[in-house]
């Protein structure tokens, strides 16, 4: 085996990612748990927390995509010695990518009632879900930031910096979301879900001002926008908006999911946002070697070392299965611990615990998707995730959907619908990596 695709590289790379990988999940998990179990309207709350999430995060996973483009970019120069002709690439996809983020905020921020009626929230869900939305949507512009220059790291074959930016966020908003969700008696009064929207806007300052300090003192990429544009930023705008398609179709999967959980009620709602944001913890504990692969890929690729490069796949197959397993035993070991963790409510319990399984099922086949979604993006191919994702959604996951609803499946249906989507967006990708590559490979 090559040195550039030993265990210990892959987890050199992959365990500082893993780590920076969850602070987002982590954030909303920490909304959810400390939200969760307040003592007025608990599952109103936890509900609310949940339908802004799904909506927030797909903004995040549209506009988000820059990382994968940045980094793809940034590691293929780097395997090919031309890294200096890309140097003037992150600051000037940071500027645009921000500013459409103050547009959306724009055009969001008015029409925020009617955003969540779409979701099916009414009453208080839907009271509380705007005033949450309203203060925590404008840490999304820091998000984006940080987001970029993790991507820039990312290219530079460095996740040790957006690891200790990540660990910090995380450690800043479990402290603040106590402090301003319970308030401090005497001192400051307890503020419930808006509490938990300052604390993750103000970890996302945090985190943004980090991030630019350490990418302008450790590197020599610049921050500053100067023009004419680079000459990859018509391959960067390329990568943009597949990847936004490919996002969109995401999105799309997520708003049925939680349309759908919200219309069965106000239990079922708020055990999907407990199952969920957990399915989203597992998937980002894999995406570190996810982040490996799409790191380490475009560099081979970049190298044209073709044969290191499937050797890698086979090396992130096997790593991400067992930490899929790992996961999964880890959730069975602690299933009843963990729903206490976010609600006290037995409805909710109840029907948490009748999904959460499933939920830790998923876990290695989604190493198999993920991971390989990675190494795409580290290629470059972004249009062959496009239209992966299209058909999986379109053809595997909603009809799936609906016909779960039909026969009154409830969550267990959405959860059924989730593992045959993320099937469907794995192996197909598997397929066709050795297809092109193992040729190449054996004639390197």
């Amino acid at each position: 085996m090559s040195t550039s695709i030993s265990l210990k590289h892959i987890n050199k790379l992959a365990i500082p990612a893993l780590i920076a990988g969850i602070s987002e999940p982590i954030l909303s998990l920490t909304d959810a748990a400390v939200v969760g179990n307040v003592q007025v309207n608990p599952t109103e709350s936890l509900a609310a927390i949940g339908i802004v999430t799904t909506f927030l995060s797909m903004l995040i996973w549209i506009l988000g995509q820059t990382r994968s483009a940045i980094s793809s970019i940034i590691s293929q120069h780097l395997g090919a010695n031309k890294l200096d002709q890309v140097k003037d690439l992150p600051a000037q996809a940071i500027f645009l990518i921000t500013s459409l983020s103050l547009v959306i905020i724009a055009t969001t921020y008015p029409f925020t009632s009617q955003i969540f009626k779409l979701y099916n929230a009414s009453g208080l869900i839907l009271d509380y879900s705007v005033d949450y939305y309203k203060i925590r949507v404008f840490g999304f512009p820091f998000t984006l930031f940080v987001i970029a220059v993790f991507g820039t790291f990312r290219g530079l074959q460095n996740t040790y910096y957006p690891m200790v930016i990540a660990i910090i966020g995380a450690f800043l908003n479990v402290i603040l979301d106590f402090v301003l969700v319970y308030g401090i008696d005497g001192i400051l009064q307890p503020m419930h879900i808006k509490g938990a929207a300052y604390a993750s806007v103000i970890a996302q300052i945090i985190m943004a001002l980090l991030s630019g300090y350490l990418l302008l003192t450790k590197t020599n990429i610049p921050l500053r926008v100067k023009f004419p544009l680079n000459k990859q930023i018509g391959n960067f705008a390329i990568m943009i908006l597949n990847l936004f398609v490919r996002t969109l179709a995401l999105n799309i999967t997520l708003y049925f999911a939680t349309k759908y959980a919200t219309g069965y009620g106000k239990n079922y709602i708020a055990a999907y946002t407990i199952a969920i944001n957990l399915w989203f913890l597992g998937a980002f504990i894999i995406d570190g070697y996810a982040s490996a692969g799409n790191i380490l890929s475009g560099k081979l690729y970049g190298q044209k070392n073709y044969k290191d490069l499937l050797s890698l796949s086979q090396q992130l197959i096997k790593y991400g299965i067992y930490l899929g397993g790992l996961v999964a035993i880890i959730g069975a070991v602690f299933y009843y611990p963990i729903g206490r963790l976010f609600t006290k409510e037995p409805e909710v319990l109840k029907t948490f615990y009748s999904v959460f399984w499933m939920v830790l099922a998923m876990q290695p086949l989604c190493a198999l998707a993920f991971i390989f979604d990675g190494m795409f993006k580290g290629l470059g191919k972004m249009k062959d995730l496009r239209n992966l994702l299209l058909l999986s959604t379109c053809v595997v996951f909603l009809p799936v959907l609906f016909i779960a609803d039909y026969y009154n499946l409830k969550l267990h249906g959405i959860f059924i619908a989730f593992t045959l989507w993320i099937i469907a967006r794995g192996f197909p990708l598997i397929i066709k990596f050795r297809k092109q590559f193992l040729p190449l490979a054996q004639n390197n």
